[in-house]
């Protein structure tokens, strides 16, 4: 199949596929580096307040992570390639040329078997535990993402993160249920929000993933409402009073709720929404990392 190398969805000129040479850069650009650096620092955040394990064993959890992230964001660009082409992406490398296919598909594998090596170097039950969210996240860009299934790796693979930083704690401990719960919804939650501004070229590329099927404003309502469930079960659902910190996030998240929920969604990249849902996902994060200090 050939694709036009001039034209893009704003109609704007752009330069052919070809201009532009595979460099370390556009293999960097193709791994999604911002969300695997925002996971893996929460990770390190976690890792960091539950303690136990050193400096070197907390820095073997984050890398396993980081490795998982990295071996995520390549089999995304990979799999959405045909799909980026025929859309003209210019924001994607394999479209573009700053990346190749073969050096893609090939650093989400080494990503993959480094991530499985040093899982399991956490010890067999977390390396099991992280296995499992990293299957499912690769389980959503091969197939789930297209479906009405396409909320459950996220819920999976966050509500499994905790998890994997406890397990691999001296002695293994599980981490209290309602914290696998709250990172869980904070995790679907993000799953509608960082959908609502592709809706479009989702669609018209034959993505039709839960939020699509529910369309913008439903699912700026079930973000919002996905996060906000997230911050009340933080609030209420650990032993003890409720602290100054737990009040202040659950007010912070009840404005920016209602910023994201009360706005029309008119913008074709529905921004504004997608910013306040962020907003409450950033403030239920410090909330976790505070409670995950607490119980660790």
């Amino acid at each position: 199949m050939k694709f036009s190398a001039t034209t893009v969805s704003d109609g704007a000129h752009a330069a052919p596929f070809d201009s532009v040479r595979p460099s370390t850069v556009g293999l960097l650009k193709a791994c999604h580096l911002l969300p695997a650096a925002v996971v893996t620092g929460l990770t390190a955040a976690l890792a960091a307040a539950v303690g136990g394990r050193g400096p070197a064993g907390g820095a073997l959890t984050v890398g396993a992570v980081a490795a998982g992230q990295l071996s995520i964001g390549w089999c995304n660009d990979r799999a959405d390639m045909g799909r980026d082409r025929a859309s003209g992406r210019r924001d994607k490398p394999l479209v573009t040329g700053e990346a190749l296919p073969g050096v893609v598909a090939g650093a989400a594998i080494a990503a993959l078997a480094l991530c499985v090596v040093l899982s399991a170097a956490c010890g067999p039950v977390a390396g099991c535990v992280h296995a499992v969210a990293v299957a499912a996240a690769w389980s959503y860009n091969l197939r789930l993402k297209r479906t009405v299934l396409s909320w459950l790796p996220y819920a999976l693979a966050f509500g499994l993160l905790p998890a994997f930083v406890t397990l691999a704690l001296p002695g293994g401990p599980w981490p209290p249920l309602w914290l696998m719960a709250a990172a869980g919804l904070l995790g679907t939650g993000a799953h509608f929000a960082n959908v609502l501004p592709d809706i479009d070229h989702d669609l018209r590329t034959g993505v039709h993933g839960l939020p699509q099927r529910l369309g913008r404003r439903r699912s700026v309502c079930v973000a919002a409402l996905l996060v906000l469930a997230s911050s009340l079960v933080l609030l209420v659902a650990p032993d003890g009073p409720v602290t100054r910190q737990g009040w202040a996030v659950l007010a912070m998240t009840v404005l920016l709720c209602a910023l994201a929920l009360l706005r029309p969604v008119r913008d074709a990249d529905a921004r504004l929404p997608f910013l306040a849902t962020m907003g409450i996902a950033a403030a239920d994060v410090a909330h976790l990392v505070l409670l995950t200090a607490s119980v660790g």
